[in-house]
């Protein structure tokens, strides 16, 4: 699965995207415990992801995710989008 971070949510993960490999179908409320876990110390300045995830917006393959509980298939595409100036 390929996530991509935008804006504060890159620079608390301290990068813009990664593959996550999973041999199980996960939800996206375990895709964002899994990425806290594979990001737990933010980059000097900044909050750290577990602050910044509960304020995102996500986007399976271009489609806005709601549901926490809703399967991820394993080749997705996850957008994770913090709160934008003015939005």
């Amino acid at each position: 699965m390929l996530v991509r971070y935008f804006a504060a949510a890159a620079a608390a993960a301290g990068t813009e995207e990664e593959h996550v490999a999973t041999a199980t179908i996960l939800t996206r409320k375990d895709l964002e415990q899994l990425l806290v876990s594979l990001h737990p110390v933010a980059p000097p300045g900044e909050p750290t992801l577990a602050r910044v995830l509960p304020r995102c917006s996500w986007l399976v393959d271009g489609v806005t995710a709601r549901d926490p509980r809703a399967p991820l298939a394993p080749g997705a595409t996850v957008d994770v989008l913090p709160p934008f100036a003015g939005g």
